[in-house]
């Protein structure tokens, strides 16, 4: 058997550039000597907790009590009035039959809550659902992908995930599995696609309606044989 994994943010949902708004606006007033931009930036995909810790690395202030609460709050109450799905996300994990999950470094709260109020869940169905609360390290730490490896009964070699981020890129590549690189949220800029190579992604894809072609170039490899070191 085979699966396909996707991350949330940033695939299934174009969340990405709303979350990144509200962190910015956070912490130019906690952290006003740092450079907001290139923080963000470099922590992409990682949990709000790790980007503040991060950020605060940077400053010669200290983040107030509950940062990391206070931000994932404010952005989930943001999610609610403006989410969106990524275009042709619905469709597109429609047109795949394979077992599918979902790996998100969010808390499970808020996952639930953007597949529910962008309408994904219904074509999701009651796939599993794997968020950073489940392990010590999340993304790019690969323990979060083993956990759904394991889950699912899967060989990581024959795993395919989609992921937008070099932190869930590197987390999914060590866990040995095999990674798109989605470049086709509203966050991305133009140098990410090289990043995501750079990250171990095996393919780049911009837009969702190229995915099932992706999958089937990917089961052909698989039923061939062929080596995961093709995706390095």
């Amino acid at each position: 058997m085979t699966a396909l994994i996707f991350d949330c943010d940033g695939v299934l949902v174009d969340s990405e550039a709303l979350a990144e708004g509200t962190l910015a606006e956070h912490l130019g007033r906690w952290l006003p000597d740092i450079d907001i931009e290139q923080s963000l930036g470099q922590a992409l995909g990682m949990t709000t907790a790790n980007i503040l810790r991060h950020a605060e690395q940077l400053s010669v202030y200290p983040l107030p009590p509950n940062a990391a609460e206070r931000v994932d709050t404010a952005i989930e109450a943001r999610l609610a009035r403006e989410l969106i799905a990524i275009d042709g996300a619905e469709a597109a994990v429609a047109a795949v039959s394979l077992p599918k999950a979902v790996v998100s470094n969010s808390r499970r709260c808020r996952v639930l809550a953007s597949l529910t109020g962008t309408g994904l869940d219904a074509v999701l169905g009651d796939v599993p659902i794997f968020t950073a609360e489940q392990v010590a390290r999340p993304k790019p730490d690969p323990a979060l992908y083993q956990l759904a490896a394991a889950t699912l009964g899967e060989a990581p070699s024959d795993c395919l995930v989609v992921e937008d981020s070099v932190a869930g890129v590197t987390a999914a590549t060590a866990a040995g599995m095999w990674v798109i690189g989605f470049v086709g949220a509203s966050h991305v800029d133009e140098g990410q696609s090289e990043r995501l190579r750079q990250a171990g992604a095996w393919r780049i894809l911009p837009h969702m309606q190229g995915l099932n072609d992706l999958v089937h170039e990917w089961q052909g490899i698989i039923s061939l044989g062929g080596a995961h070191e093709a995706n390095q």
